[in-house]
C-alpha cells in the first residue's frame, strides 16, 4: 500500500487553515487541510451561546466574501462558523474532517516529512500549522479542585444557567472575562470581576467603530509590544456593540478585584493594582480618542463631535477602598470562571520548529525548522494577525514564501538551465 503524498498540509480548517489553503488553491499548489473535527469547530463548540464577532461585520471577514445582513452588525457564532463553511467551499478547498495529527517527523534520507494520522500517514513537503495560539485553556493553579466550588475556563461556559446557583467570581477581565461577567450580572447574579492590565478602546467614536479608527491610524499594522505576545483588550459587540466600562459595570452591582494571586483555605487574595489597571486602561481610551482626533483635524475630515466618550465616571466603592482577600464561602461564592486564556501545544511538530519554552520559533510565520510553517499566531506580524481578516494577509505571506521555496528546488543547475 502506498503512502499519500502531497506537497503541503495545513493542520487545522478554522480561519487560518481556510485563509491558508485559499491561497494555495489559487497559486495551483497542491495540498490537503487536515482537520480533527469540523470546519471552524472551536467557533461552535468552544465558545459560550450569546457570543458575537468583536468587531463588525463590514470589518471582521476574508476579503472575497461579505457576511449577510447588516454590515455594521455583530454576526453570532454560528453565523461566523457558517461563514468560514461557505468561504471553503467557494473554492472547494481539500478540507479532511476528523482526521487527528498526531505527529510530524521529518523522513529519513530524503525530503519533507511524515505527518502521522488518525487516517495513516501522508507524506509532504512542507507543513503549516494552521491550528492557532489558543489550544490548550490555562487555569492558574490557585484554588485547589477540592475547595467545595464549580471551577471553569470560559471555553467551557454556555450560559448563567450552566452554573449552580450563588454568585461568580470571574478571574480576567478581557474580552471574554467583562461580556461573560456583564451576562452573569444582567441575569441577576452577585458578581465579582478581578481586573488586570488591559487595553479599553471605546467601541465607537465620531460615527466610527473603533476598529476604523485603528486602521486610519495604521495600529493594526503595529508590532507586539515589548516583552508581551498578546494584550489583553476590553471590547465588545453585545448589545450591538458599547464600550466597555468597568466603572459602569461597578455602579451597576458588579464588584471589581485586583490580580488573583492566591487562595489560602478557600480565602483568595487579590493584588493592590485595582485602581492602577483600571486607570491605565482609562489612559489608554483617552489616547486613542486624542490619535484620533488629531488625524481627523490633519486630514480635514468633517466627523461629529463625541464628547460623551472622553467622560470617566466616578471612581466606585470598590476602587476607593479595594478588596484585599475574599472569604469564597462567606461572599456566597459557588463558581470561580476562569478567564484566563490559553497555551499553545505543538509537541506534535519536530523539535527545531520550537523554542526552548516549547513555542513557535519563527519569523512572520516561517518556523525556524525549514519547511514548517505557522498561521494564527497574535501578532504573527502585526496587531491584526489573529483576526479573520488578518489572517487571511498572514496566509499569503506564507504561501509566496511556499512557492519561493518550490521556485528554487524547481532550478535544474547551472549546466541544465544553460542547455
Amino acid at each position: 500500500m502506498m503512502t499519500e503524498q502531497t506537497n503541503v498540509v495545513v493542520v487545522g480548517a478554522g480561519q487560518a487553515g481556510i485563509a491558508m489553503s485559499e491561497h494555495l488553491t489559487r497559486a495551483g499548489v497542491p495540498h490537503l487541510v487536515l482537520e480533527r473535527d469540523r470546519i471552524a469547530e472551536r467557533w461552535r463548540s468552544c465558545r459560550w451561546d450569546s457570543l458575537v464577532m468583536n468587531g463588525p461585520a463590514w470589518h471582521d471577514r476574508f476579503p472575497g466574501q461579505l457576511f449577510t445582513g447588516d454590515p455594521e452588525s455583530f454576526p453570532g457564532k454560528e453565523a461566523v462558523a457558517d461563514y468560514l463553511v461557505d468561504y471553503a467551499a467557494g473554492f472547494d478547498a481539500p478540507i479532511r474532517c476528523g482526521v487527528t495529527v498526531h505527529r510530524v517527523a521529518r523522513r529519513d534520507a530524503a525530503a519533507g516529512f511524515v505527518v502521522e494520522t488518525s487516517a495513516g500517514p501522508i507524506v509532504a513537503d512542507y507543513v503549516v500549522a494552521a491550528t492557532g495560539a489558543f489550544q490548550t485553556p490555562l487555569i492558574p493553579p490557585l484554588v485547589p479542585e477540592t475547595a467545595g466550588l464549580m471551577q471553569l475556563h470560559s471555553n467551557s461556559y454556555r450560559n448563567p444557567a450552566q452554573l449552580p446557583p450563588g454568585g461568580v467570581l470571574v478571574v480576567g477581565a478581557g474580552s471574554s472575562g467583562a461580556q461573560i461577567a456583564e451576562e452573569l450580572l444582567e441575569s441577576g447574579r452577585q458578581v465579582w470581576l478581578s481586573v488586570g492590565p488591559h487595553d479599553r478602546p471605546p467601541r465607537r467614536y465620531r460615527g466610527r467603530d473603533f476598529v476604523w479608527w485603528l486602521g486610519v491610524l495604521n495600529l493594526w499594522d503595529a508590532d507586539a509590544p515589548k516583552g508581551a505576545e498578546h494584550t489583553t483588550i476590553a471590547v465588545s459587540g453585545a448589545h450591538g456593540g458599547r464600550t466597555v466600562d468597568f466603572r459602569d459595570l461597578a455602579a451597576r452591582g458588579m464588584v471589581l478585584l485586583g490580580r488573583a494571586e492566591s487562595c489560602d483555605r478557600g480565602v483568595m487574595h487579590f493584588a493592590p493594582d485595582l485602581r492602577r489597571n483600571v486607570e491605565r486602561g482609562d489612559a489608554n481610551l483617552l489616547a486613542l480618542l486624542d490619535e484620533a482626533d488629531a488625524w481627523a483635524a490633519r486630514n480635514g475630515l468633517d466627523l461629529p463631535p463625541d464628547p460623551e466618550a472622553r467622560k470617566i465616571g466616578p471612581d466606585p466603592a470598590c476602587m476607593v477602598t479595594p478588596i484585599a482577600t475574599l472569604d469564597l464561602a462567606a461572599a456566597g461564592i459557588t463558581t470561580i470562571l476562569w478567564a484566563t486564556g490559553f497555551t499553545s501545544d505543538y509537541r506534535w511538530l519536530p523539535p527545531g520548529a520550537l523554542d526552548a519554552q516549547g513555542r513557535p520559533h519563527h519569523q512572520r510565520g516561517v518556523a525556524a525548522e525549514p519547511g514548517i510553517y505557522f498561521l494564527g499566531l497574535p501578532y504573527q506580524s502585526r496587531r491584526g494577525s489573529a483576526f479573520i481578516w488578518g489572517v487571511w494577509h498572514d496566509a499569503k505571506f506564507v504561501a509566496d514564501h511556499i512557492l519561493k521555496q518550490r521556485s528554487y528546488l524547481a532550478y535544474p543547475g547551472p549546466a541544465r538551465a544553460a542547455e
